[in-house]
């Protein structure tokens, strides 16, 4: 049982900016190129990206995913935020009608009833 040794072969840059100039003259195709070679498509376009003028270059684009937990945590945080500054802008208004009914109370007359006709009055 003999096993096949595969040599790996390496080609020169020479040799495949030759290939890269008769693929972009059009005398060459890439399917050519893997055949006669015996090599893969994936390594002449790394040859072609990397030797050739015309080729376009190609961009990566690293996205992040955040993880679902952490996302999660901050919206509760938002939210612990929001209901506390809506809880406090309720006491003031709690406050404003306890006072404004305790001075109605102490003047005898409806404080917010008079000055909210006059508002309406002066707009």
């Amino acid at each position: 049982m003999e096993k096949d040794i595969k040599m790996r072969r390496t080609f020169s840059t020479e040799f495949k900016k030759e290939k890269v100039l008769l693929i972009e003259q059009g005398k060459l195709k890439v399917s050519e190129v893997t055949k006669m070679y015996e090599v893969t498509q994936t390594a002449v376009y790394k040859w072609l990206s990397k030797y050739s003028k015309s080729y376009p270059k190609t961009e990566r684009l690293v996205v992040e995913k955040i993880s679902e937990e952490a996302k999660t945590l901050d919206l509760m945080k938002k939210v612990a935020e929001l209901e506390r500054v809506i809880g406090k802008q309720q006491l003031q208004i709690i406050y404003k009608e306890a006072v404004i009914q305790s001075a109605s109370e102490l003047i005898g007359e409806d404080i917010e009833k008079k000055y909210s006709s006059q508002q309406l009055k002066k707009d």
